[in-house]
């Protein structure tokens, strides 16, 4: 049961922390629609569920915050409460807070730390601030429940607000009735009936409870770990219908649940009755389960029915039935007589199979209500995917070694199998990939709030532009890109984007604007981010780097080659350095993390008009449709997206060995050898061919001396003694067992476009393709 409940709490954890995101997403939305209905619900429930499902698990002190949150935001939805910008930012903190609560509530601390206590305590104060200054409510009527004795029940009498419904043919009952069948395995989930009992009554009275037992089997067929209980219960109560319905959000998915509201129509009585899984049920029982009577009134009816009863048994008249003592009493309305009587009659013309198969449907049409729309969702632990992923990649590894089996022995028939089993095997692996594929969406949404708090120290209007969020990559590459990006983000809104005043002086707008984007080329994501803001200075840049001695007097660089000098460590030209950011500090770090992830960035500044830092991610670091080729006894792995086509090298280029460059259909290629590259010993076969790759938007030629073809690749990361080793981005296992070395393309690429003489190419080293 531990293991369970365990269970369920992380669970928990985890969607109350989807649900803060939605939150503040929601609460960012409203500085621009405060008056937006929707993005208010939004917020409210969110925090509604968070509180509801924290006191199915005791934490109270979690229950006891979010209350007085939920509570103003009661009032938000009413219009009793303007949702202005402090208030707006009030909640932002609440949300952070909820989220350290959570975090420390996911590191096993149940009981919060004083810390976290005057933390809560403070806000709860700020909140209560705007309770006690609401408008008035309307008259309400006082309903006396002073004689219950509920442990966490509040001390005072609860108002009812007044209603007309009972006039418009409902049924006058001023309380809440809620019914319950539980799930059998409700126990096993870690759920305790108890603890919905206790959370109703933080918000509310139970004014009287039936249990319903009908659904326990004899004895001998009893589970102790099954749970056969179900309950009728009528509960007082100002709050609305979402609120009570949260409390029972983490058993709905398999327990019968109906709730009707004060003075709800006569019909939704009749579906209660129609509804009920026992059978056979006498009259006064419906009517005390229903919650329209009570034990104490049920007695007192049959006890003057049973002296009607004495009275007409001398007169030789007929018996009252309890159904006309009850009206006559007024302890019941007809109509609801009725009803029941109807239901009784329908009990007796069915058998016990029958009479549950309404119950059936409508516990359907309850799940079908309150977990639709993630019916089709299911939530995996990260881990057991990555286990997927890593069973998957042996499982090509072997298959490989099978192919290379079946063409060796040259067996027709185990050919064809081992070809059939590595185009299933190919498919599971692009469904397993797909797996771990998230959108980039999520990622960038985060940076709202980044925006909106940066731009409010540093007293600027910026305005964040969000585009291609839908775009998807891996799981492992989205979590580890996060920190990267939020350094460049904070880099431009503090060092990029000018202040107001400076914008109109250059003739701009006073409103910044920075831009996220994301889209898929060549095999690689691309994230840039995109300022409007002053640009670098390429001469304060360059001044900068002679003074460090990371360029030489007089040396010419290339725009792209004087920008990049701002991942140096330590490089900045920044005059002051700021808590926030400081452009070139730390950029080192950016570049060191993205380099990490098989990456690259670059940036591209024009001076008063902005930058745009570029970076360019693999879809997936884990297996790869790739490119075997050869160069000595040695093979490589280029990634096959990256590969454009495939020419022999010209004789030209065999005899000129100085050669670097070919006339590839009008256009200069460079190209590098890889024997010359990685030192390989001997002669090069008489047919030598180039591999021509292309990473953005530039081509390189690399010289090998066979072509395999295509191979799924499964990507094995290079040891720290390997980590340096240039133009290596990983290796791979073949099927003969062999390791073979993953090509680094966009470090080649930056090789071969960089060597001495790119800029002016020499006739004696062009070659005619």
């Amino acid at each position: 049961m531990s293991a369970n409940i365990d269970d369920a709490l992380q669970t928990y954890i985890v969607e109350s922390m989807e649900l803060l995101q939605q939150m503040e997403e929601a609460l960012l939305e409203t500085e621009h629609r405060p008056d937006d209905p929707e993005l208010i619900n939004a917020i409210f429930r969110a925090a509604h569920t968070i509180k509801g499902s924290a006191g199915l698990f005791s934490l109270d002190h979690i229950v006891e915050f979010t209350h007085v949150a939920e509570s103003v935001l009661d009032q938000v939805r009413d219009h009793r409460i303007i949702l202005d910008g402090g208030l707006n930012a009030l909640f932002l903190e609440v949300c952070d807070h909820l989220g350290s609560l959570m975090d420390a509530l996911a590191s096993g601390q149940r009981t919060p730390s004083a810390e976290i206590q005057t933390r809560s305590t403070a806000l709860a104060t700020r909140l209560d601030r705007y309770l006690h200054n609401q408008t008035p409510l309307p008259a309400i009527r006082e309903l006396d429940l002073s004689g219950l004795d509920w442990d966490d029940a509040p001390q005072t009498p609860l108002p009812v607000v007044a209603s007309t419904a009972a006039a418009v043919g409902g049924v006058a009952s001023g309380l809440w009735h809620v019914s319950l069948r539980s799930g059998p395995d409700l126990l096993r989930n870690g759920m305790d009936p108890l603890s919905i009992l206790r959370y109703l009554n933080t918000f509310g009275q139970i004014v009287s409870l039936e249990l319903v037992l009908g659904a326990i089997p004899p004895i001998s067929l009893l589970d102790p770990e099954s749970c056969y209980l179900g309950f009728e219960l009528s509960f007082a109560s100002t709050s609305d219908r979402s609120s009570i319905e949260g409390a029972f959000d983490f058993v709905r998915e398999d327990s019968l649940i109906r709730i009707l509201e004060p003075y709800c129509p006569l019909a939704d009585y009749r579906s209660l009755f129609a509804d009920m899984p026992e059978d056979s049920l006498m009259l006064g029982e419906m009517l005390v389960r229903c919650g329209s009577l009570t034990r104490e009134e049920l007695e007192q009816a049959l006890r003057v029915q049973e002296e009607r009863a004495a009275e007409t048994a001398v007169t030789g008249e007929p018996a009252p039935r309890l159904g006309e003592v009850l009206v006559e009493q007024q302890l019941v309305d007809p109509p609801l007589v009725e009803a029941a009587l109807e239901r009784q009659q329908q009990g007796k013309l069915m058998d016990g199979a029958t009479a549950t198969a309404p119950a059936s449907a409508t516990a359907a049409s309850t799940r079908s209500a309150g977990g639709g729309a993630d019916a089709s969702l299911i939530r995996v632990d990260a881990a057991k995917l990555d286990q997927l992923i890593n069973l998957v990649g042996e499982l090509i590894i072997a298959g490989a070694g099978a192919q290379l089996v079946a063409r060796r022995v040259n067996v027709p028939e185990l050919v064809e199998a081992t070809g059939v089993l590595s185009r299933l095997v190919e498919d599971v692996r692009d469904s397993a990939l797909t797996l771990r594929m998230v959108q980039i969406g999520a990622t960038f949404n985060r940076f709202r709030r980044v925006v909106r708090d940066v731009a409010a120290e540093l007293g600027k209007d910026i305005q964040l532009d969000i585009r291609g969020g839908e775009t998807e990559l891996d799981k492992t590459v989205v979590e580890k890109i996060g920190d990267p990006l939020t350094h460049i983000v904070r880099n431009a809104l503090d060092h990029g984007i000018e202040s107001a005043d400076v914008r109109r002086a250059r003739g701009k707008s006073a409103q910044g604007r920075l831009g996220l984007n994301a889209y898929h080329e060549s095999g690689s994501i691309v994230i840039e981010v995109t300022d409007d803001g002053g640009g670098l200075k390429k001469e304060r840049i360059l001044r900068k780097a002679i003074e460090r001695g990371l360029v030489s007097e007089g040396q010419i660089l290339s725009d792209k080659e004087i920008f990049n000098l701002v991942f140096e460590p330590g490089f900045s030209t920044a005059e002051q350095i700021s808590n926030l950011s400081g452009r070139g500090v730390g950029m080192d770090v950016v570049k060191r993390n993205i380099q990490a992830l098989r990456g690259t960035v670059d940036l591209e500044s024009v001076e008063g008009q902005g930058t745009t830092v570029r970076i360019r991610l693999p879809l997936t670091l884990a297996i790869i449709d790739g490119f075997l080729i050869g160069a000595g006894p040695s093979s490589y792995v280029v990634p096959l997206e990256q590969v454009v086509e495939c020419i022999e090298l010209p004789e030209g280029a065999k005899e000129n060995l100085s050669a670097s460059y070919l006339n590839l259909r009008g256009e200069v290629l460079p190209f590098i050898r890889l024997r010359d590259l990685f030192e390989i010993p001997g002669e090069p076969p008489r047919r030598e061919n180039v591999v021509v790759v292309q990473y953005a938007g530039e081509r390189a030629g690399l010289v090998v001396d066979q072509l395999f073809g295509e191979f799924q690749t499964v990507i094995k990361p290079l040891g720290k003694v390997f980590s340096h080793i240039r133009c290596i981005g990983g290796s791979t296992i073949l099927g003969s067992g062999e390791v073979a070395l993953i090509l680094d393309v966009p470090g080649l690429v930056r090789h071969v476009t960089t060597r001495d003489g790119q800029a002016h190419l020499p006739k004696s080293a062009s070659v005619q393709a």
